[in-house]
This record gives C-alpha cells, sequence and structure tokens, in this order.
C-alpha cells in the first residue's frame, strides 16, 4: 500500500476516514498509481456496510485499511451533509469499474477479473469483449474458493501481470481478500465491484439513473429479489438511518442555558 500521508483531502464519517474525492479524481489517481508503479488498494463504503463495519472488527478493518475509501452509496454522502461532512459526490464502484475499463483498454493496461460464478463471470466476459474489444484480460477465475486458497489466488493474478485487479465478490470475502493478499496480488490497483460481475453479465439489473440520484438503488434492488435482499435492506437502512440521527444529536451543542462559560459538546 501506498503511504498513509501521500492521501489527498479526507472526512471522517461514523468513525471511519473516507477520501473526499470526485470521480474524476478518483480515476487520475489510480491512473498515477499505475504510471509510477504504485499499488492502491480502494474500500467502498455504503449505508449497509458502515452499518456492518459496526459489527464486524474484521470488516472495518480491511475497509479500514484500503489505501482509498469511497463514499459508494447516495445515502452516505447525504448523511454527511448532514453531519457537515463534505464528501463531493457518490462514487459508485460499477460507474468506477467501468471507467478503470475504458481507461485500461485506451492505455493497454492488463486487467484480471476475479468473482462471480463460472457461468455468470463467462458472460460477463463475452459482453466485456464486445464492449471494450482491444481490452487485455490478463485473467480471470470465479469467486469460489475457499480461505485456505487465497494465496494461490493471489499467485495467479501476480503470474498474468494484470495491472488492474477487479474483485466480484460479497463482502466481507472481497474486504478479507483485499487486506491480506492485495499486495501479493501485485496488481497496482485492487478494486472490489461486488455485485456489479452480474450486473455486466446480464444477470441482473440496475436501477435506472432517477433511482440511483435519489438514493433508491437498494429499493430497486430488492425488488428484484425481495425474499433473499428486502429484509436485510430494511434492517442495515433502519439502522444507518438510527446511526445518523444518533451522530447528529451528539454534534449539536447542548440547548440548555448555562451559567459561566460555554461549554461545547464533543
Amino acid at each position: 500500500m501506498t503511504h498513509r500521508q501521500s492521501r489527498p483531502a479526507r472526512q471522517t464519517l461514523f468513525g471511519v476516514t473516507l477520501d473526499a474525492l470526485t470521480m474524476d479524481e478518483t480515476v487520475q489517481r489510480c491512473l498515477e498509481a499505475v504510471r509510477r508503479g504504485e499499488q492502491i488498494e480502494i474500500g467502498m463504503v455504503n449505508a449497509a456496510k458502515l452499518v456492518n463495519m459496526r459489527r464486524d472488527p474484521r470488516l472495518a478493518a480491511a475497509v479500514s485499511g484500503c489505501d482509498l475509501v469511497l463514499a459508494d452509496g447516495q445515502a452516505v454522502v447525504w448523511a454527511g451533509r448532514v453531519l457537515g461532512v463534505r464528501l463531493p459526490e457518490r462514487v459508485a464502484g460499477i460507474d468506477l469499474f467501468m471507467r478503470l475499463l475504458a481507461a485500461a483498454e485506451t492505455a493497454d493496461v492488463p486487467v484480471y477479473l476475479l468473482g462471480a460464478r463460472p457461468e455468470v463471470l463467462d458472460l460477463m466476459l463475452g459482453r466485456i469483449a464486445r464492449r471494450f474489444p482491444a481490452l487485455r484480460v490478463a485473467g480471470s477465475r470465479n469467486g469460489y474458493f475457499d480461505d485456505s486458497d487465497q494465496a494461490a489466488v493471489a499467485d495467479a493474478v501476480a503470474e498474468s501481470g494484470a495491472q488492474l485487479l477487479f474483485l466480484g465478490m460479497t463482502s466481507p470475502k472481497k474486504e478479507i481478500f483485499t487486506a491480506g493478499y492485495g499486495k501479493r496480488t501485485g496488481a497496482h490497483v485492487v478494486h472490489g465491484v461486488g455485485g456489479s460481475f452480474d450486473i455486466l453479465a446480464g444477470i441482473t439489473k440496475r436501477a435506472p439513473v432517477l433511482w440511483q440520484r435519489m438514493g433508491l438503488e437498494w429499493f430497486y434492488r430488492a425488488l428484484q429479489e425481495p425474499r433473499r435482499l428486502g429484509k436485510r435492506y430494511l434492517t442495515t437502512n433502519t439502522a444507518f438511518l438510527l446511526m445518523t440521527v444518533r451522530e447528529l444529536i451528539r454534534r449539536t451543542p447542548s440547548a440548555l442555558p448555562s451559567t459561566g462559560s460555554a461549554n461545547r459538546s464533543h
């Protein structure tokens, strides 16, 4: 990983330090890492992940240890505004993924695609080949492997010579792999893209742009898989709302009159 002091402007939200970058700035930072031969690991946080980070210390440590930690969810940006934490915009993982694939095609930078079920991965590779015909895919592998195989998987990525590694795996598996073996892969940029492989493969549909802007992408996903995702999203979104309210109360100075020097709650 790169040295912490080299990071750009940063903000703290719910005890998590985030990089206050736009999409363009993030892409530029990634391309600079490739040019300079640096290694950066990217952590993405949305409402659900911030809630789960409080419940799972291993996940929290893995995300916080990344070189760039970005606001993947619109709700995170909105919570920041309410709490006086400036995050310029949402940097959606799938959008960053597509921008980096396009940049890699232009610059002839080899990529590795790791994740999803074998059949989903094959579908995605076919679609990527049509959309980015000059893209150099150095290698690919499905995301179904045991923890004991992580070192071998990382070595396979390193042997491929890929400079960009995209992880289409669920949390916390992708974060834990990144924390433990991201550097070993030799990739200059390691980016966990979650369910983006399923979307690119055409297995699931992404929410329309208006839904994304309204912060309702989670609801669109829940409508597609209500039994699997409905309760999960309801639970985590409620917890995130409560987290935001509690933090707002904590940051708000007491309205009680004081007799002496003014005190500010911290």
